[in-house]
């Protein structure tokens, strides 16, 4: 059986010089909403969501890497296992 879509209707809000929409706190708990989230237009309209948190920046990753004094020694000779320079790859 479908999940029935439950609908609210809500009103844009004066926010500075833009406009807002309140969420209530109730959604808020449930969806473990944060700070910041992620407004995406779709072809139905507009999706709101959590902002994933988990992906480390660059920087991040790279400290991550290096406190993990990973040998990554074994890597250097793989980087050409069966590919020669100039070797179609299909």
């Amino acid at each position: 059986m479908y999940e029935q879509i439950k609908t609210r209707d809500v009103k844009l809000v004066p926010i500075g010089n833009s406009q807002g929409v309140r969420i209530p706190k109730s959604l808020v708990a449930k969806y473990a909403l944060v700070s910041t989230l992620v407004l995406e237009e779709t072809e139905r309209g507009i999706l709101l969501r959590r902002k994933e948190e988990d992906k480390l920046s660059w920087t991040d990753t790279f400290r991550a890497m290096a406190t993990a004094k990973e040998d990554w020694t074994d890597f250097d000779a793989t980087l050409t296992d069966g590919l020669e320079a100039g070797e179609d790859e299909s």
